[in-house]
C-alpha cells in the first residue's frame, strides 16, 4: 500500500510530467488560457494516458516480449494512443460538442503528446506490474491536469491584471510557467542557488 501512495505522490507532485520532466509542453501552453478548457484537456489526457498505459503494458508483456518484437514498442504504443484519441474524439463530439470545439486542434494532438507516449514507455522501463502501471499512468495524468489547471488560473488572472506591454501574452506565460515549475521543485526538496 505504501508503494502505491509513493507512486501517486511522486507522479503528481515530485516528478510532475510537465513541470519536472517537461513532457507535454505543447498542450500545457496551448490549452491553458481558460480553466474550463484546461480541465477538459486534463480529463481527455487522463483517459488516454490511463488506458494507453494499461494497454501498452499488456501488449509489451504478452505480445511484444514473448514474440521478440520489443523493437516495435514505440510504433505499437503510438498506434494504441492514436486509436484511443480517435475513440475519445468521437465520444466528445457526440456527448459534449462545446468541449470538443474548445479543445480544437489540441484534441487530435494528444496522439503526438510526448507525455502520453513517455508514460507508456516509463512504466515498462520502471518494470511496474499492471496495477502499478495503471496507478502511475492515472497519477501522472492527474499531475498533468493539476499543472494545466493551475497554469490556466494564473493566465486568467494575468489577463485581467495590468502588465507591462512587452510582457503581455507569451512572454509572461513562459515566465509564469518557469516560476510554477520552480514551485513544484520544492516538493522534491531541490534547492535552487
Amino acid at each position: 500500500m505504501l508503494a502505491y501512495i509513493s507512486i501517486i505522490v511522486t507522479a503528481i507532485f515530485i516528478n510532475n510530467i510537465v513541470l519536472a520532466q517537461f513532457l507535454g509542453i505543447c498542450p500545457f501552453l496551448g490549452v491553458s488560457k481558460k480553466t474550463s478548457s484546461a480541465l477538459g484537456m486534463g480529463a481527455a489526457v487522463t483517459f488516454v494516458i490511463t488506458l494507453a498505459t494499461a494497454v501498452a503494458w499488456v501488449l509489451q508483456h504478452y505480445v511484444l516480449n514473448p514474440l521478440g518484437l520489443g523493437f516495435l514498442q514505440t510504433i505499437v504504443f503510438i498506434l494504441v494512443i492514436a486509436f484511443l484519441v480517435q475513440l475519445l474524439e468521437i465520444v466528445l463530439k457526440k456527448i459534449t460538442p462545446a468541449l470538443y470545439q474548445a479543445l480544437g486542434v489540441f484534441l487530435p494532438l494528444i496522439t503526438t503528446n510526448c507525455a502520453v507516449l513517455g508514460v507508456a514507455i516509463l512504466v515498462i522501463q520502471k518494470d511496474f506490474n499492471i496495477l502499478q502501471a495503471v496507478v502511475y499512468g492515472f497519477s501522472t495524468a492527474l499531475g498533468f491536469t493539476l499543472a494545466l489547471w493551475i497554469f490556466a488560473g494564473i493566465r486568467e488572472q494575468l489577463e485581467i491584471t495590468e502588465t507591462p506591454r512587452g510582457l503581455r501574452g507569451v512572454p509572461l506565460a513562459l515566465i509564469s510557467a518557469g516560476i510554477l515549475a520552480m514551485a513544484f521543485l520544492g516538493f522534491s526538496g531541490i534547492t535552487i542557488g
